[in-house]
């Protein structure tokens, strides 16, 4: 939703046809609807994501290891908060803050991906918004369709 050379914002947000508590069931399934292609080991099936404060979105194979975030806030049902930075941003010092959250709007459950990414200037994070926005909005379908289907394609 905004980027300059210092930060960036990705913000995703639509309704889902099921019950807040189902999508909140599906949020914490995190390796049900992560892409393969997203990951360092390349299977999602290797993610644990442990919804308490502290926990780690991790990711471990045969070799190899990556915290990918820490939860710093669990409202259940509500809002998973996040602290990390994603992807090419791991390997930068830049902090990144993923929100994930359901709510009812006009009787309506609305699940929203919100990913603000900070750090010095001449990080030039600017370049990084719209690699990263493709990705949390491919995140974000599967989400919607593993909610609402019970499959993430």
């Amino acid at each position: 939703t905004q980027s300059s050379p210092s930060g960036f914002t990705s913000d995703v947000a639509d309704t889902v046809d099921a019950s807040p508590e189902a999508a909140w069931k599906a949020i914490l399934a995190l390796p049900a609807w992560w892409s393969d292609a997203h990951t360092y080991s390349g299977k999602a099936s290797n993610l644990v994501l442990e919804p308490r404060a502290g926990g780690c979105w991790c990711e471990s194979w045969d070799g190899g290891s990556v915290q990918h975030a820490r939860v710093v806030l669990v409202l259940p049902g509500r809002v998973l908060r996040l602290h990390g930075g994603l992807g090419p941003l791991q390997d930068l010092p830049a902090e990144g803050v993923l929100n994930i959250a359901v709510g009812v709007r006009d009787g309506k459950t609305r699940l929203r991906l919100h990913y603000r990414v900070a750090g010095a200037a001449d990080l030039g994070l600017d370049k990084l918004a719209a690699p990263v926005d493709g990705v949390m909005a491919t995140q974000f379908r599967r989400l919607k369709a593993l909610i609402e289907t019970g499959r993430p394609e």
